[in-house]
């Protein structure tokens, strides 16, 4: 049977970081994986010290015990009285969120969007639930990331930015109004959004809506967007879509201010029709000369 005082006293838990880490690293050579995990967890229940936990976390993540996710529960929610929810722990918690999300197991997805849904929790935090929500996939997580989305008072437009491509990787379809709604804001209320925008326009290609008109619409009137980062992620969108007008409403992009959609659109035209659209930038006198020498550039590696 472990004696974990003993372990936690040759590890040196309550001393010096730097010699726990390295000692408690070394266990590997000492102990089988499922001695391994009961230590870990004991640690993860009894330190106070965010190096020895983070480091903790990355090795116990290594093997993923269901009984491992529920101490990192325990931590993410700070249910020890011994640990407060100081700056200095928002690390550990955002790392917990993430080595949870490893697990897959819908037993998180409530304890997940208690965080993220508690608008006192810091912002770091919340934003590593939302990923993690959107990593484990469970539809439960579409409404609550939803009202995150469309909450236009969340002072974290970061957190924001994480519920849409939460909602991307879900695929649920209640996400494309919400989604599509903050596309179509007026520009000018949205220049300090353009991350925001990025992450929408990626959502809504994961959801692959070939044939939505207002996604298309809206997508479309993305090619116009003052972030040319916004305009080339509206041209992968339309790529990956099946829509009608998608190539001709790219194709518009090949004109563009700036050189780099130029070459996206090019690219993804390429992607859609084929060789027939460098033969036509190569020979019409509208395009160019760095458009041109994309398209050379593309034959030359393809044929």
């Amino acid at each position: 049977m472990l004696d974990f005082e003993q372990i936690a006293k040759e590890c040196k838990l309550f001393d010096e970081t730097d010699a726990a880490v390295n000692n408690i690293s070394a266990l590997d050579d000492e102990y089988s994986k499922e001695d391994l995990v009961l230590i870990y967890n004991y640690i993860l229940s009894v330190s106070q010290n965010p190096d020895i936990l983070m480091n903790v976390i990355r090795l116990a993540d290594r093997f993923r015990f269901k009984s491992t996710m529920s101490v990192l529960l325990d931590l993410l929610l700070m249910k020890y009285d011994n640990i407060n929810s100081d700056e200095k722990f928002v690390n550990v918690r955002s790392m917990c969120a993430k080595a949870i999300a490893n697990y897959k197991d819908t037993d998180a997805v409530t304890p997940l969007l208690y965080c993220l849904n508690n608008k006192v929790e810091h912002y770091r935090v919340r934003l590593a639930c939302a990923d993690a929500l959107g990593k484990i996939g469970d539809k439960y997580a579409v409404a609550p990331l939803i009202e995150v989305v469309k909450d236009e008072s969340e002072k974290s437009v970061y957190l924001r930015e994480s519920a849409a491509s939460a909602l991307g990787l879900l695929g649920d379809m209640r996400a494309i109004d919400p989604l599509v709604s903050i596309l179509e804001t007026k520009q000018g209320l949205m220049n300090k959004f353009t991350f925001l925008k990025e992450r929408v326009i990626e959502a809504l290609a994961k959801l692959r809506l070939d044939d939505n008109e207002r996604v298309y619409h809206a997508l479309k009137a993305s090619l116009c967007d003052d972030s040319k980062q916004v305009r080339i992620n509206a041209i992968e969108a339309l790529m990956e879509s099946s829509h009608p007008k998608a190539e001709e409403t790219i194709k518009t992009c090949l004109q563009d201010k700036d050189e780099e959609v130029q070459k996206n659109a090019l690219i993804a035209l390429y992607n859609i029709v084929g060789k027939d659209i460098l033969d036509e930038v190569l020979s019409l006198p509208i395009y160019q000369q760095s458009l041109k020498d994309e398209a050379k550039a593309l034959m030359e590696e393809y044929e």
